[in-house]
């Protein structure tokens, strides 16, 4: 297998950024959602529900949004306003530090999935222009360097024990859950972090899985893989879904990556697979219009109900992709990779794990 593509989305739930190379860190590529969008709803009686998490599985119109690096100046990047035909809006853009500085922002707390984290308000400019363009108050905020989110349920390689201690007392059931989680990611000492990933630093699928949605579209319709929103595309796997049963990768430097590098198996990069991506209807959506898509491409979600409904631990959603964490111990661990380096199994699993993070059953 080799690598195909590599994205990173630096604002949540926007349209991704492709790269060439990237370094694979514990806490995932180097900007990868660092920076979140929340709805502001200043009359909810509720203070919880007064700055609401906006992720395309609920709006839409993030969709109408692209992402790309600057030309100009290292180190920032440009967001564009795309509006939908017929629209009295016009295109515009926004430029943004991948880190900027942060000493006078305020100081906020966001949660997401039931894991909290500190983050930044990005202030009046930057919140007014995303306001502007969606017609409704935005609070722009990023998750600064030092700061991550805790991986909850049975997600992390060390979940096993972490989880089941904490869960002594509940039911049976959760307890075959943990027992899901394979032997050979059990038991590592260091804990993970989160940035405004959902549930794990990198998402992997394969190209033969998405050639095999797009057999389910109209004849000519293909998917769009940013849909799935990865980190990481593989091509070459026996066959579609064959992910469904991967424990590990490990990533080779490859001469077919860039040929300053000569192969060398002692920089293998390993991403531990631990558990299945659940999908949601942020499939359905059409990025032309910003809205729930109306075709038959409006139907992907649907259309995967049929028969990829496989993790007994959600069996409602259907499963697309393998939640993945950087393998090995150490502050060394980790490293460069880029398209076209080849890509070998390192553990298969004997059956499909099972996903558990509170909240999200």
């Amino acid at each position: 297998m080799k690598i195909k593509e590599l994205f990173i989305h630096p604002v949540k739930s926007l349209r991704p950024i492709s790269l060439s190379s990237a370094l694979l860190t514990p806490t995932g590529i180097p900007h990868d959602r660092r920076y979140m969008l929340l709805k502001h709803n200043p009359s909810a009686s509720d203070p919880a529900k007064q700055l609401q998490r906006m992720t395309i599985t609920y709006f839409a119109e993030l969709g109408l949004f692209t992402q790309s690096l600057s030309e100009l100046e290292d180190g920032q990047f440009i967001v564009t306003f795309n509006p939908p035909p017929g629209a009295e809006k016009e295109r515009t853009r926004l430029e943004l530090m991948f880190e900027p500085e942060v000493e006078a922002l305020e100081e906020m707390e966001v949660d997401l999935h039931g894991s909290k984290t500190r983050a930044m308000n990005m202030g009046r400019e930057i919140n007014g222009w995303f306001s502007d363009c969606f017609g409704w108050d935005v609070v722009c905020v990023y998750m600064p360097k030092g700061s991550t989110r805790q991986v909850l349920g049975n997600l992390a390689p060390n979940a096993s024990a972490s989880v089941t201690k904490q869960n002594s007392s509940s039911s049976s059931w959760f307890s075959t859950l943990t027992a899901y989680v394979p032997e050979s990611l059990k038991g590592k000492e260091e804990e993970e972090g989160l940035t405004f990933a959902d549930c794990a630093p990198y998402l992997v699928v394969t190209e033969e899985s998405v050639r095999d949605v797009s057999t389910r579209l109209p004849d000519g319709a293909e998917v769009d893989v940013t849909k799935f929103r990865p980190n990481i595309v593989l091509e070459g796997a026996d066959e579609a879904y064959d992910e469904d049963y991967w424990g590990a990768i490990s990533i080779l430097p490859s001469p077919a990556g860039n040929g300053n590098r000569t192969g060398d198996e002692s920089l293998e990069v390993e991403i531990l697979l631990t558990q299945n991506c659940l999908r949601c209807q942020s499939l359905n959506i059409d990025y032309t219009n910003g809205t729930y898509a109306k075709t038959e491409e409006g139907a992907v979600l649907k259309k995967l109900m049929k028969d990829r409904r496989v993790d007994a631990g959600k069996k409602y959603s259907p499963v697309f992709g393998r939640y993945g964490f950087l393998g090995g111990k150490g502050e060394g661990r980790g490293g460069m990779v880029c398209v076209g380096d080849e890509v070998r199994l390192s553990k298969r699993n004997g059956e499909r794990t099972m996903f558990y993070w509170p909240g999200l059953m």
